[in-house]
């Protein structure tokens, strides 16, 4: 039962390559650019490659897609015929060979404005009921994208699950603030709190989707790790984290310290991942929690898988400011 991973080239998907290589299961991985993961070499907006690419396969994992940053060098017409149009290949071919299991990589992108909070007002507890408000070309594209998902589920009967993933890769932050006053380690150490997810935890959860994708028929999860936080906690995140950090990890200022770290001052939202763990039996294991017992051990807070796929950047060029051409 081949697998097809889709963007094998790209962070998630060598992830997802080399765990299903060293698990042994038969894995086709496509991208437009060559890699040690990747298999055939082409564009999902390509129908006819995307048909050869099909066959025999049996599971779709498709996690190829122009991403944010890629704003700035492609246009409008280029996300469309990536995002939605090679989307579109892929399912109209899946239901044709008769694909038992089809899961989506979305992004928490998507909820776009939804994310953040009038000033004065709470930080966003955000879960899969929050009605999305797509801010730019890549959000809109990736909600369009969802809806080929949920098309193909409810017409063709294709078992599809949508996960709409929050941060993994390790590049530096694209906002130029945020890249300025915190070390790349710092900034993404924080974010597990509300907004980060390891990308072994993000692996785990796209093959548990894709074994419980014919018994949930059509469904859409956030993917991030697990956050500490309650409800209670969002209007004092939204005025002072650090209080509420501490006040759940006493001594984790002091931690922070130790390494010259700092916590961010405030929080705008927070993922929650509740629907995810209960429906997929998804135990993501790299929370913040852990991140702490790391640190006082001295210990790697990533996944070993993290620092094998490392980082890749989204351009084959290098910009001035850190790997992005905007922010």
């Amino acid at each position: 039962m081949t697998i097809l991973v889709t963007g094998s080239a790209g962070h998630l998907g060598e992830a997802l390559m080399r765990t299903l290589r060293a698990e042994g299961r038969w894995a086709r991985g496509i991208d437009i650019k060559p890699s040690a993961f990747t298999d055939m070499v082409g564009s999902i907006g390509d129908r006819a490659f995307v048909r050869q690419a099909m066959s025999g396969v049996r599971h779709v994992i498709h996690a190829a897609t122009l991403h944010k940053p890629h704003m700035a060098t492609h246009g409008n017409r280029d996300f469309l015929d990536t995002n939605v149009g090679g989307t579109l290949n892929l399912f109209e071919e899946a239901a044709a060979s008769g694909v038992s299991s089809f899961v989506f990589t979305s992004t928490t992108s998507a909820f776009g404005a939804a994310l953040t909070p009038a000033a004065g007002e709470p930080a966003a507890w955000v879960t899969e009921d929050v009605l999305p408000v797509a801010r730019n070309i890549y959000g809109v594209t990736k909600l369009a994208a969802e809806g080929v998902c949920e098309l193909f589920a409810r017409k063709s009967r294709l078992p599809v699950v949508v996960l709409r993933t929050s941060r993994f890769f390790p590049e530096t932050d694209d906002d130029p603030d945020i890249r300025n006053r915190y070390s790349a380690d710092n900034a993404q150490a924080n974010e597990l709190l509300h907004r980060r997810v390891d990308i072994s935890d993000v692996v785990a959860a796209h093959l548990l989707a894709l074994e419980r994708a014919p018994a949930i028929g059509f469904g859409r999860y956030i993917v991030s790790a697990t956050t500490p936080f309650s409800s209670g906690d969002l209007a004092e995140l939204r005025n002072d984290a650090p209080v509420v950090v501490e006040r759940l990890f006493p001594g984790a200022g002091a931690l922070y310290a130790e390494h010259g770290w700092k916590m961010f001052p405030t929080l705008d939202r927070v993922y929650v991942n509740e629907r995810a763990r209960r429906e997929l039996g998804w135990q993501p294991q790299y929370d913040f929690r852990f991140l702490l017992d790391c640190l006082r051990d001295r210990r790697e807070w990533r996944s070993p898988l993290a620092l094998d796929v490392g980082s890749k950047g989204y351009h084959d060029e290098v910009f001035v400011e850190g790997p992005y051409p905007v922010g």
